[in-house]
């Protein structure tokens, strides 16, 4: 993508004081310099400081960030916030503001500095272990019916109106965040939908912000290298529910933890259950009520029941139910965030399709299979995939996998054994290998295989993504469907620490140029 988003800082910011910063948060100051000077600009990282930045040192994973302090002053920064941990890396030649956890405070200090972005503009966050990103580009459509620009930040892109950047991560750091908020505002932007991962919200990132409105998922097996176990993921998962973080929420209780975050939720909340007969469907406030799951691929219909039991036909413009419930969820989302209940419906169901969500990249025409990518990296997602795509594919379902290095070592085998299971044939590849020994985690995917298919039937290893992809276009015919899953929209694999330029999508169409015959 090009970059037309600029520096994501806004044209006109503010200028502020630091002594001024100082007294609002009630902050020490260390150091000779003077706190009179101004600054017009946060940021965590040194490398992306300009002149006139606040410079935010937090202690890191590996190394405290104001042994950077130096480098960012070098660039222009006019004052640190710091631990007391951090102050003594800091030059002496700038003023010191000392806090107890700067991380903390990274997000209310900008929003401050920027005189409050967010209560400019109508904001929604998501959370969730799957489906965050397919449900705030249907919230998205869905804005777009009432506002003339809008913005959407997660895990593909950030985008303010027609404009876009990658995405470095699902949930940007505090600083950009509001920045990027600052910028949509300037821009006319009315409404912004944002990811909220869990690590974002154990680590602060949209701390200082308030939202409208905040959207709950589902809770599934993923990242406890991070949170240790599933209490931990959903306390990190909950916190977008306080008070101070949103004002109200929508949550969909399929699953145990949604219903329990129901019921413990600080901030009103709406229910939404998307299993049609599902014993908790009688009490959500709304429910999915029938869905017919299109035979040609391309979406479903379904019926949502609303509070006062008034039906809504409605439809996913993405195959599967799970899109069912990504639909359902954004429909409630947006209305609740103020889209009058019809447009949110019509929007959604002309949403266009997402990067990396489902979405074909090869159609099944002139011989080729029907060619899938899609995000799923986690059990249940992966479940969720192949089940999406078993009823539109008439041959035999080819799918192409892995799992991340340095992540949890765990879900190796069980991905192992569901590609075994709702898979005819299996491509075992690599993901993003990281600092891990490629082959091992291959290894550990194929035992679970094996574990389903002792005898490793229509079981194949590839040490190259790209041509286990190429190998699975090989084995498929033109009945068949082949996915490939684990990492969607992602531009680059990393591998020995070092990103290379990849993309699933890229492969496919390289194939799809080199003709038929090449794998034929």
């Amino acid at each position: 993508m090009t970059s037309p988003l600029g520096r994501l800082r806004p044209e006109r910011p503010q200028v502020r004081r630091v002594d001024d910063l100082a007294a609002a948060f009630d902050l020490p100051t260390s150091g000779a310099a003077p706190a009179d000077r101004t600054f017009s600009g946060v940021t965590m990282s040194s490398s992306d400081v300009e002149p006139g930045d606040l410079f935010v040192a937090v202690p890191g994973l590996k190394v405290h960030g104001a042994r950077f302090a130096a480098d960012a002053v070098a660039r222009g920064a006019v004052a640190v916030l710091t631990d007391r941990d951090g102050v003594g890396s800091v030059p002496q030649d700038v003023p010191v503001l000392v806090a107890d956890d700067p991380r903390a405070l990274a997000g209310p200090v900008t929003a401050w500095a920027l005189d409050d972005p967010a209560s400019r503009l109508v904001t929604i966050g998501v959370t969730g272990t799957n489906g965050k990103t397919t449900t705030t580009y249907f919230v998205d459509a869905a804005l777009r019916a009432v506002h003339a620009r809008t913005a959407v930040l997660g895990t593909v892109e950030l985008r303010i109106g027609e404009d876009a950047v990658e995405s470095p991560r699902t949930t940007v750091e505090a600083p950009v965040l509001q920045a990027l908020m600052a910028v949509a505002h300037e821009r006319g932007a009315g409404a912004l939908t944002t990811e909220v991962s869990s690590h974002a919200l154990a680590l602060g990132r949209v701390r200082g912000l308030r939202f409208d409105v905040v959207g709950f998922t589902n809770l599934q097996r993923d990242h406890l290298d991070f949170h240790g176990d599933m209490e931990g993921y959903f306390r990190d998962k909950s916190r977008l529910f306080a008070p101070e973080q949103a004002r109200r929420g929508v949550v969909v209780v399929d699953d145990a933890w949604g219903r329990r975050l129901a019921e413990e939720s600080p901030i009103p909340v709406e229910t939404v259950s998307t299993h049609v007969g599902a014993p908790v469907a009688g009490g959500a406030d709304w429910a999915v009520v029938e869905a017919d799951i299109g035979l040609d691929g391309v979406g479903s219909r379904f019926v949502l029941r609303g509070p006062g039991g008034a039906r809504h036909e409605a439809h996913s413009p993405l195959p599967g139910l799970v899109n069912v419930s990504n639909a359902a969820l954004a429909i409630v989302l947006a209305h609740a965030a103020g889209v009058p209940l019809p447009a949110a419906i019509d929007a959604v169901a002309a949403a266009h399709s997402i990067p990396g969500r489902m979405e074909r990249v090869v159609e099944r025409v002139d011989g080729w299979p029907l060619c899938i990518v899609d995000y799923a990296h986690t059990p249940d997602a992966l479940v969720l995939a192949l089940e999406a795509v078993r009823p539109i594919t008439p041959g035999r379902l080819v799918l192409v996998y892995g799992s991340d290095g340095d992540r949890d070592r765990g879900k190796r085998p069980i991905m192992g054994q569901i590609g075994a299971r709702l898979a005819d044939v299996v491509v075992v590849t690599d993901e993003n290998p990281r600092s891990e020994d490629p082959a091992s985690i291959r290894a550990a995917i194929l035992a679970g295989v094996r574990d389903v298919h002792p005898d490793m039937t229509d079981v194949h290893e590839a040490t190259s993504r790209a041509q286990a992809i190429r190998d699975a276009l090989r084995l498929a015919g033109p009945d068949d469907t082949v996915i490939v899953t684990g990492k969607g929209h992602e531009p680059t694999q990393e591998i020995a620490g070092v990103f290379h330029r990849y993309n699933d999508r890229d492969v496919f169409l390289a194939a799809r140029a080199e003709g038929r015959e090449q794998h034929a």
